[in-house]
């Protein structure tokens, strides 16, 4: 898998990417601290509007973005995009009021919503090898994996020896190494675009995700991962610490399952891709998560549930969960050329979001309203519908017939 990192090019922007994660990952730790000195027991109400603005802003302008990114110069957009996101990391630690959070998340998102796409269009033109491009995109799904569990420790660390507005420097200093790292790469000029209204590239991304089957099976399946992944993120504190009585550590290792479990499906995923097609590894990757959601509904009724089958259902989703994000970024590369590929991954990014906007508030509404057994079953069954439409939107291509020896 490693050996693709000798391409420099695709180098300088793994690195980039590690870097903005790490950064994005120290401001999530900073703004809860900081939501907590502003508004003390109204921070979770703080929090909650952060997060709604973010998918805001990934489902809103994502496709904006996407419509005029394909015309500009991919280095200079990626460096000004980071360095949008730098410089409004370094306003934060000197934020007094609530509403000034909102407006640089906004901006800061919205940034990201551009960037992204972009930065993930980018990447099959480095890598046009498809064995290539699969293992770039398994290092990515490690690098987010890596990046929950290093952000903490680093925080934690820097805590130590800073004040909590000090993690904000951590961000800046990503954005801008990633600015950096971008900017001593050389990228592929994106093919040339035709003359275009700005309705039509403003849609053209989502029309054509939305006309091609296999992507309307990547939309279903979205649906199905965001119904999996809102029950893991939103409910795992109440069921660690409200339901099996257990400490913050004990709900560390239980976030730590869900990510090893994505882990070892992204380290397994190169090889397993080289050998079968994408859509029955997608499909394989939402019945796990399907069935580790029943599976835990199904102990609480029988039984309790317990810490082990807590750990055991978190790492099935998450596995589940990478078999079926990881290869998404192959079905979007066959489904366009260099040009229109900065929209579709910006229609991608809009879609999935809109995915995770609406199931991590039906998460919280079912585990807050009706229990644990509700919650899991709920989202099981819109996981369901997920895959139930993949396999219709989506069909499978026929084998060729074989023909019968003379």
């Amino acid at each position: 898998m490693l050996y693709v990192l000798r391409n420099r090019t695709y180098l300088h922007l793994f690195l980039s990417q590690v870097v903005t994660l790490l950064g994005t990952g120290l401001a999530t730790v900073a703004l809860g601290l900081l939501a907590y000195d502003l508004a003390g027991g109204g921070a979770a109400m703080v929090l909650g509007t952060v997060f709604t603005i973010k998918m805001i802003a990934y489902v809103g302008i994502a496709p904006v973005a996407g419509a005029f990114v394909g015309t500009w110069d991919r280095k200079k957009l990626l460096v000004g995009l980071s360095l949008i996101r730098a410089l409004t990391a370094a306003c934060l630690p000197f934020v007094t009021e609530v509403w000034q959070i909102y407006g640089l998340i906004f901006v800061m998102q919205s940034a990201s919503a551009a960037y992204t796409p972009t930065f993930q269009a980018t990447i099959p033109d480095v890598l046009p090898d498809e064995a290539q491009y699969t293992r770039a995109l398994s290092l990515s799904r490690l690098a987010h994996d890596l990046e929950n569990i290093a952000s903490p420790t680093i925080a934690a660390l820097l805590l130590m020896v800073v004040s909590s507005n000090g993690l904000f420097w951590g961000t800046t200093a990503g954005f801008l190494g990633a600015a950096v790292l971008v900017l001593t790469t050389a990228l592929p000029i994106a093919t040339a675009t035709p003359q275009r209204s700005v309705y039509e590239r403003t849609t053209r991304g989502i029309r054509m995700y939305l006309q091609t089957p296999r992507l309307r099976g990547l939309l279903a399946l979205n649906l199905t991962a965001a119904a999996a992944g809102a029950m893991v993120l939103i409910n795992s504190v109440v069921l660690v610490r409200g339901v099996l009585g257990l400490d913050e550590q004990a709900l560390a290792w239980t976030m730590f399952a869900y990510g090893a479990g994505s882990m070892l499906a992204a380290l397994a995923l190169p090889r397993v891709l080289d050998r079968m097609t994408d859509r029955p590894v997608m499909l394989l990757g939402a019945g796990l998560m399907i069935a580790a959601l029943l599976a835990l509904a199904a102990v609480i009724m029988i039984s309790e549930l317990s810490w082990a089958a807590l750990l055991g259902g978190w790492l099935l989703s998450g596995l589940g969960w990478a078999c079926v994000q990881t290869p998404s970024g192959r079905l979007l590369r066959r489904s366009a050329g260099s040009a229109d590929r900065p929209a579709l991954f910006a229609a991608q990014f809009a879609l999935s979001h809109a995915c995770w906007l609406i199931c991590y508030p039906l998460a919280g509404w079912l585990m807050s309203g009706f229990g644990a057994v509700t919650a899991l079953v709920g989202l099981a069954s819109v996981a369901i519908i997920g895959v139930a439409l993949a396999l219709r939107l989506w069909p499978a291509v026929p084998k060729p017939a074989v023909q019968d020896k003379v």
